[in-house]
């Protein structure tokens, strides 16, 4: 069995209203990641801005960029200079009118190896996504880099079986999952660590059924862009797990931080070789699963 190694990191941080801030703070976190051996670097959803979906507001638009715009200019050149390949979460501006939650894997040289665009789309109190994102039309996929193969969902894609089991069999060693989570304040007391145990069970779920590696990379801290509202204190927790669900790396609740962890491909190989759910699927009985509901 050959073996190829690689590192990966993810960024937990805080972030605000100051796209120049946002985008210094998370370019150093990079140089930081690298200097520590990162190949690939995860930044978290929509790190460009404080997370402007607490409200419906169609000032909140102009936040977006085109593609190929100020953070694929910014991450592109960083990622060529650091030989590293980086996934950088945008609020992506199609067309007018027309905008997506967006991520770019750019790889070592700087050129685009792909780019996602968020399927599930949620509609929650203080995540009125629906307002301001089309669901992505380019499907679950999986990308070359230099180092190896990834596949990249967001957020709420996190919790749906069939996107990590498609991105998988594509033949992507590792999930990322760039994150903008939190509790509601009123909430956090009585719902809280349920809330979180669910989303960290759901994930190294994925990472057992489908044999790979599963890296989540959420933001931290307290946000309230609309100072009548509650606002969200995003819970951090950001974790890598390994093939078999176990915890690599996990960040606390209330600080900054980079994580690191590196993925085998032999030791994915062997635990899909022993724990072999790609082989024993059922395709010809799945059908059903294409539709809406069967009562």
């Amino acid at each position: 069995m050959t073996s190829r190694t690689y590192r990966i990191a993810v960024l937990q941080v805080a972030l605000d209203g100051s796209r120049e801030a946002n985008l210094g703070k998370c370019r150093d976190r990079v140089r930081q990641a690298a200097r520590e051996g990162a190949n690939i670097v995860c930044l978290p959803e929509l790190y460009g801005s404080f997370y402007f979906c607490q409200s419906e507001n169609t000032d909140h638009f102009d936040l977006a960029e085109p593609l190929h715009g100020p953070s694929f200019l910014a991450f592109s050149e960083l990622a060529r200079e650091l030989k590293i390949a980086v996934i950088v979460p945008f609020f992506e501006r199609r067309t007018a009118g027309l905008y997506h939650n967006s991520a770019y894997v750019i790889d070592a040289d700087g050129a685009e190896a792909g780019l996602y665009r968020k399927m599930h789309i949620p509609d929650d109190p203080a995540y009125y996504e629906k307002f301001y994102f089309t669901p992505g039309d380019r499907g679950f996929r999986a990308f070359d880099t230099a180092f190896g193969r990834i596949g990249t969902l967001i957020c709420w894609d996190q919790w749906y079986p069939e996107g990590a089991r498609i991105t998988a069999l594509h033949g992507a060693e590792v999930l990322f999952y760039p994150t903008a989570i939190g509790w509601h304040p009123r909430e956090k007391a009585q719902e809280g660590q349920r809330q979180h145990d669910a989303w960290e069970t759901v994930q190294r779920g994925h990472a057992v059924a489908n044999g790979i590696y599963v890296a989540a990379a959420n933001r931290v801290g307290f946000e309230q862009p609309v100072q009548d509202t509650a606002g969200l204190e995003f819970w951090g927790g950001s974790f890598i797990a390994g093939p078999q669900g176990e915890i690599l790396a996990k960040a606390s609740h209330d600080k900054e931080e980079i994580l690191m962890a590196e993925i085998d491909t032999a030791h994915l190989e062997d635990v899909r070789r022993n724990w072999p759910f790609f082989r024993d699927r059922r395709i010809d009985a799945y059908g059903e699963i294409l539709k809406r509901s069967l009562v």
